[in-house]
């Protein structure tokens, strides 16, 4: 997998694989939670992300981290770095 430069000051995020159709690219759902600001409840906002998978190990579900590096293409700028769960197929 992808080695970035420095790990230390690298910007990680942990989601579920949405989608690994194309070729050496993941889509990540990344979802946080956060506190509304009047009401104070707690909702789910989520974000997807393009992530560059070099090997193909990736498959819909898996659970992965993924870290901020240079744009690889027009929507790609973040590498995979590690699969944490594999989803059961």
């Amino acid at each position: 997998m992808a080695d970035p430069k420095s790990s230390e000051t690298q910007r990680t995020l942990t989601g579920t694989v949405v989608s690994s159709k194309r070729d050496k690219t993941i889509s990540i759902l990344v979802e946080r939670k956060v506190k509304h600001p009047i009401y104070g409840k707690i909702i789910k906002r989520s974000s997807k992300i393009q992530a560059h998978d070099e090997e193909n190990v990736c498959s819909e579900g898996d659970i992965v981290t993924v870290a901020q590096s240079r744009p690889l293409s027009k929507t790609k700028s973040w590498v995979l770095l590690s699969v944490n769960t594999k989803a059961k197929v």
